[in-house]
């Protein structure tokens, strides 16, 4: 930019000159010191001009990034595109109209999907089009000649007919020159058509085109034609825009594989085939793609955000799932903002007269993602809700007790080892409440666990003099409290699992080893519990190996994840099957999708074909968990409850390893296993070589191979045990 003016170098007055002002005081010097300076004047010029093509390139590139000049050359193409646009749809139109093309492409669609049948009957439907088509080729060949014969059939009898109309006009008014008035009105006639028509055709040549041209940019408009880019903003934006079958098919095509955009190319219906009808599921809607040969449901589901990108949504709006049918993914794409509006209250909280049944009744937990209620059958099934914390993790399984809790003949005992009084309002309602995150604490829930562990063999043994041959039923577990459905439930189980406290017969508490005892004791509830309605429920944050053993995650029947933070802690909470299928905790919002988890395993009815099932669950507070259970011990006699649980008799796996070798040198590894689980079949009954090797290997007895078959050495345990007694602990 330049500007007029005057300056004053020591009281001399300069000559007005352009001023060029630049972009740092640096440049402004520099080019002032390269002026010339009159004689009079001691100090340096401080004064310059720019050069003539510096200030026409800037003043260029300024018009050229101008957003009117951006905007008038968005104009320019969209509008020239559009034009361009309708008369490729023209010429397309008439070429299917005149060629067989369109039934090709409908053959080659067929195919590529893999609808035989449908390839044949459109192979069928163009053999009679090509055949009408020559048929009606031969007869335009004959049309001049048949032409001309009506032409002059014509003729001859418009002129009779004009002549004899004429005579009968001559008769009746007796003047003989009436007989060529019909021909000579004819004649009138045609003359001032070819008058008007000349008139006209003048104006109809030079607008013709122009009306052609004009028909061509409505269609190309009412088309879209015109890259995105060269939009208007509003119309470039699809946030929010509803799903159709075009945005669908565009976006599966610009997902960036290879065979999937040359298959919809080359299919007629321009890859409609592939989609089922699209319909509204809750808060979205819902569409099968049947994806064309060579192209597997891994690769669309490993694009989910690209997916979403391309129809308009967040990667947590559109979820991608896979149906019992072949090449087939199912996906559910949310109204955009849907999910991030609250679901209602808890039925909990609204109906103050609800009730729960163990056996018959369903806990109302919230809304999977078609906006219907999801209700969980608790009967006999373990349960492990994961999730990173503060997600929302321990209101969605006190949910679930809460509503338990309503059926007076069930029996808690929990053990909340974050100690925050997150469960405080079961004090008289449960049995059993242990709060606080330390080791004691975890002793206590070991305690807890060990203590229901010795109540399950005690029903085990019960049910078999009941002679029951259905189990445990409703009629037994509301009338012989032998029976009654217990419920454990370990909040933040991950502090018992990584606890390092040991006992005093060196036995860890904590740990995924065969010696560590509240691990050993979750199996056994996970293996004999659920037919003598005993239930364990965990909570666990961060799943990993560590603080989740695999044994433990895959005994669950239902298993629910939060958000989590990597596809690996997803298989992990969910396992393999499920995360493969679709479901994806991993991809949830943290912060902003609290409360919402995903399900897998039995309990929850799951769609057809699906390994799992998403669901927002409701949200109950604290002042509200109290009110219901404040319902919830009405239904009971009183209860007292416990905070304390003492440890019982101890087991030591090495004393009785020790025991049942006796005075023989050696044992075959099965002897051994079948001699402790006559000692002791509460203890090892369910022992199998694993939990036999992984005591022994920790003292460094491990079993060994002799004359071909593992044995279990009595001097290495010895030893061990010496070595103990002297250290006073498990080596």
């Amino acid at each position: 930019m330049t500007e007029q003016t005057t300056a004053r170098v020591n009281g001399h007055a300069r000559p007005k000159v352009s001023l060029l002002k630049f972009d740092t005081d640096a440049e402004l010097a520099a080019q002032a010191a390269e002026q010339p300076r009159p004689a009079d004047a001691p100090g340096p010029a401080t004064v310059v001009r720019a050069p003539v093509w510096v200030r026409s390139g800037r003043a260029v590139r300024t018009a050229a990034t101008h957003e009117r000049t951006r905007t008038a050359a968005r104009l320019a193409v969209r509008h020239s595109l559009y034009v361009l646009g309708g008369t490729r749809i023209v010429a397309r139109r008439a070429w299917d109209g005149r060629t067989a093309a369109r039934y090709e492409r409908m053959i080659r669609a067929a195919e590529a999907a893999g609808k035989w049948e449908e390839a044949k009957e459109w192979e069928e439907r163009g053999t009679r089009y090509r055949q009408q088509r020559h048929q009606r080729r031969m007869e335009l060949i004959r049309a001049p000649q048949q032409l001309a014969k009506s032409a002059a059939v014509g003729t001859v009898a418009g002129a009779g007919g004009l002549l004899a109309l004429g005579g009968a006009l001559a008769v009746a008014t007796e003047d003989p020159t009436w007989i060529l008035a019909p021909t000579l009105a004819v004649i009138e006639a045609v003359h001032w058509a070819v008058i008007i028509g000349s008139v006209v055709w003048g104006p109809l040549v030079m607008l013709g085109p122009w009306l052609c041209l004009l028909g061509l940019w409505d269609l190309g408009r009412r088309r879209q034609t015109a890259p995105a880019w060269a939009m208007p903003h509003a119309q470039r934006s699809s946030e929010g825009e509803p799903i159709t079958p075009s945005i669908v098919v565009k976006a599966l095509r610009d997902l960036g594989i290879a065979p999937l955009r040359k298959a919809i190319a080359e299919m007629g219906d321009a890859g409609a085939s592939m989609l089922s009808p699209i319909t509204i599921a809750g808060c979205g809607v819902e569409v099968d793609v049947t994806l064309p040969s060579g192209v597997s449901t891994d690769e669309v589901q490993g694009r989910r955000r690209k997916l979403a990108e391309n129809l308009g949504r967040h990667e947590h709006e559109v979820f991608i799932t896979i149906p019992p049918a072949a090449r087939t993914v199912r996906l559910w794409i949310a109204d955009s903002g849907a999910l991030d509006e609250p679901i209602g209250p808890s039925p909990l909280v609204v109906d103050a007269d609800m009730s729960a049944d163990y056996y018959t009744g369903s806990a109302p937990w919230g809304q999977d993602l078609r906006g219907d209620a999801a209700a969980v059958s608790l009967l006999q099934r373990h349960l492990l809700i994961t999730g990173l914390s503060n997600q929302g993790k321990t209101a969605a399984l006190r949910a679930l007790a809460l509503w338990l809790a309503l059926d007076g003949s069930v029996e808690f005992r929990i053990a909340d080892l974050k100690g925050v009084g997150d469960w405080a309002m079961f004090e008289g309602l449960a049995t059993v409440l242990i709060q606080g995150p330390t080791d004691e604490h975890v002793m206590e829930a070991t305690h807890m666990l060990e203590e229901a562990v010795g109540d399950m063999e005690d029903r085990n043994a019960a049910l078999k003099e009941s002679g029951s041959a259905n189990g445990v039923t409703r009629e037994m577990a509301r009338t012989d409290p032998r029976f009654r459905p217990l419920v454990l439930i370990v909040d933040e189980a991950q502090v018992a699992f990584m606890c390092p406290i040991k006992g005093e017969d060196g036995r860890p508490y904590g740990g995924k080893k065969a010696t560590s005892r509240y691990f050993m004791a979750a199996r056994k509830l996970h293996n004999q519990g659920r037919a003598v309605n005993v239930t364990l429920w965990q909570g666990t944050q961060d799943p990993t190996d560590e603080n989740l053993p695999k044994l433990v995650r895959e005994g669950a029947h239902i298993r629910a994840s939060l958000v989590l933070g990597t596809e690996t802690q997803a298989k992990m909470a969910l396992g393999e099957t499920a995360v493969d299928g679709g479901a994806a905790p991993h991809k949830l919002r943290r912060g902003q999708d609290k409360g919402t988890v995903v399900v897998a395993g039995d309990g929850i009815p799951l769609p057809k074909g699906q390994t799992s099932i998403t669901v927002r669950t409701h949200y109950i507070d604290g002042d509200q968990a109290a009110a219901i259970a404040e319902r919830a011990k009405a239904k009971r006699a009183g209860v007292t409850t416990a905070s304390h649980v003492a440890g019982g008799p101890s087991v030591d796996p090495l004393a009785d390893i020790a025991a049942v070798l006796g005075d023989a040198p050696r044992l075959r590894t099965q002897e051994v296993l079948q001699r402790l689980a006559e000692r002791n079949p509460a203890e090892y009954r369910g022992w199998k070589f694993r939990e036999l090797r992984e005591v022994l290997e920790a003292v460094d007895a491990a079993p060994h191979k002799s004359d071909g078959v593992m044995v279990v050495d009595r001097a290495k345990v010895e030893t061990a045990l010496g070595r103990r007694a002297e250290n006073g602990t498990e080596e």
